[in-house]
């Protein structure tokens, strides 16, 4: 009798971890090339490096050139490790577990806690740290993890060199809104989507800067049915369907998320 008792709880616990969701995975953010809109760089990549995913980027000239914010996000970490490693390098956090590096920089031009959107110039290049010349050296990363450079959702070439041409900021690169939601708070997701995690509100009536947009749960709202989302933060998303924009769909010259 015991052993079928056993069997029997151990079928349920089996049941049991089955039929609970795993929770969704958070949409990598759209990175852009990390300098300004229209400048065309040299991206090396190669397997002997650290970490292997980085890409080193040249231009002729480029000491002193200014380093964008290849997506919206909030610096995390400003710092100088002098004639070693990384030198100067700052970190941006953009949310789901996703952060980007740039290395080696000449000077900085963010602080921690500062909110960044697209093209905005967080440091100039340099040759500082391990660098034996000026260049860029630039990361995405996952969880902690570097994982391989994606452009515009396209994969980076692996391996060798290549022109990349920025399309960063291009356009105005945010928009802006007003929720409206007949008094009631509108609940702000930690992805795009209702099965997302709750990480806090925006009360009827709050004017709302949107970083970018994208697409995820379908809501009906005050505005009609949309599943488009709108970033106003890192890891902060919110209905559009409850926004009043003046467009009945994607913003234009704001970019996708």
């Amino acid at each position: 009798m015991r052993k079928r008792w056993f069997s029997l709880m151990a079928a349920a616990l089996l049941l049991g971890s089955t039929l609970v969701p795993a929770a969704p995975a958070m949409a990598a953010p759209t990175f852009k090339v990390p300098f300004p809109c229209g400048q065309s760089w040299s991206g090396q990549t190669r397997s002997g490096h650290s970490p292997a995913y980085a890409i080193d980027f040249n231009r002729t000239d480029d000491l002193g050139d200014p380093v964008v914010a290849s997506a919206p996000g909030t610096v995390d970490r400003v710092t100088d490790l002098g004639g070693t490693s990384y030198g100067k390098y700052v970190r941006i956090n953009h949310g789901g577990g996703y952060t980007t590096y740039y290395a080696h920089l000449n000077g900085f031009n963010v602080s921690v806690g500062q909110s960044v959107g697209y093209g905005k110039v967080i440091g100039w290049v340099g040759s500082t740290g391990g660098s034996t010349g000026p260049h860029l050296h630039y990361e995405q990363r996952l969880n902690g993890s570097d994982i391989q450079v994606r452009f515009n959702g396209s994969l980076a070439l692996y391996w060798g060199t290549k022109t990349y041409t920025s399309d960063n900021a291009c356009s105005s690169g945010a928009g802006s809104g007003t929720v409206d939601t007949s008094g009631t708070p509108l609940t702000v997701r930690s992805g795009p989507g209702t099965n997302y995690a709750a990480v806090g509100t925006v009360a009827d009536g709050t004017r709302v800067t949107i970083q970018c947009q994208t697409s995820g749960t379908t809501v009906t709202g005050t505005y009609g049915t949309s599943s488009i989302w709108d970033r106003i933060g890192s890891g902060r998303f919110i209905a559009d369907a409850y926004v009043y924009t003046g467009y009945d769909g994607y913003i234009p010259n704001v970019p996708r998320c």
